[in-house]
């Protein structure tokens, strides 16, 4: 057995003040509570909310906080993530990991922020992957990146056993998140904390599941600190023997015999995804994606302009034309 103690905290996230001083107070009360706990994952955006007016250049006085935190306590710590602006003026939501020596051994910005409503964000584009010594490797991902489960397939092909995951998540897409979550955790047979806040940080509902998709503790919404034992055995025994004894499935990718041209951008297997509308939150009554019924008919606005230039029309074949029949004139 390879045990490994991890707390989630589901607190509540202030989007006006400061909440590091409130992480602080809660990693000293989980230490003397379960002294035990090796390993603390706060949500996304838990020091300073989730309005990106309030983002810092990294390193900044709330890190160091937390590295002395973690050093007081011996503790792996994961702050859940902050807003950073970079010299040339972007913002990512990043995050950090520091070990019990209070030193930051592993950062990492969210790849996938989320558009169109997360404006003015800039994408990360480096994965984060960290050992804890004579434990086992973990990986770090920030909310929507989850949703895209090509970032766990990146993680857990390098070994990846654990998935550390801060979430900010108020939405009524949270049932959908933790479905997926719970899909992760079998696709890839790895753990999976998903930690969420409260008030301006989410709806809470954090969870944590096995490689066998069983939920080994799901929070309801309130303030909630769980640390959960796991066993990193038990990940590299089903990645061998598969899930109960059935499917093998990091082995069954490895030994795939076809790869997938959609991540090729220059192969057109992706022509379908061109033709969808732009990434923009939708207007009252939108009635985007229903003029077209049929998916296979649509011809993308780059096929449409071909056809037209090829005809010896060029760019005014493209131009609006009037409707047939205008409401405004009845």
């Amino acid at each position: 057995m390879t045990p490994f103690a991890i707390a989630g905290i589901q607190m509540q996230v202030d989007a006006l003040q400061s909440n590091v001083e409130a992480m602080l107070h809660r990693t000293d009360i989980l230490m003397a509570r379960f002294p035990w706990t090796q390993m603390a994952v706060f949500s996304e955006l838990a020091p300073y909310g989730p309005l990106h007016r309030f983002a810092k250049p990294f390193p900044n006085e709330a890190i160091e906080r937390f590295q002395h935190k973690a050093h007081q306590h011996k503790l792996w710590l994961v702050p859940g993530s902050m807003f950073e602006r970079k010299d040339d003026g972007r913002i990512l939501n990043t995050s950090v990991v520091i070990n019990p020596e209070g030193e930051i051994v592993a950062r990492y910005s969210k790849m996938f922020p989320f558009r169109p409503y997360e404006v003015g964000i800039s994408a990360g584009n480096e994965f984060c992957i960290f050992d804890v010594p004579e434990v086992g490797r973990f990986g770090l991902s920030i909310c929507y990146d989850i949703w895209f489960p090509e970032t766990t397939r990146h993680l857990t092909s390098q070994g990846v056993e654990v998935l550390l995951h801060p979430v900010l998540t108020g939405t009524t897409d949270r049932e959908a998140e933790i479905s997926i979550a719970r899909a992760t955790a079998a696709q890839f047979q790895c753990y999976v904390f998903d930690i969420n806040g409260l008030g301006s940080g989410g709806m809470g509902r954090s969870l944590v599941v096995d490689p066998s998709a069983a939920v080994l503790h799901q929070s309801a919404g309130q303030d909630d600190m769980f640390p959960i034992e796991i066993d990193l055995d038990l990940v590299r025994r089903q990645r061998e023997f598969g899930l109960r004894g059935l499917g093998q499935v990091l082995k069954s990718f490895r030994d795939r015999e076809v790869d997938f041209p959609v991540y090729d951008r220059s192969s057109g297997a992706d022509a379908y995804l061109q033709r969808l509308g732009p990434l923009e939150i939708q207007r009252q009554g939108s009635r985007a994606g229903l003029a077209s019924a049929d998916p296979r008919t649509m011809l993308s606005v780059t096929e449409a302009k071909a056809d037209a230039d090829w005809a010896g029309q060029g760019d005014e074949a493209m131009a609006p034309q009037p409707p047939l029949h205008s409401h405004a004139s009845g």
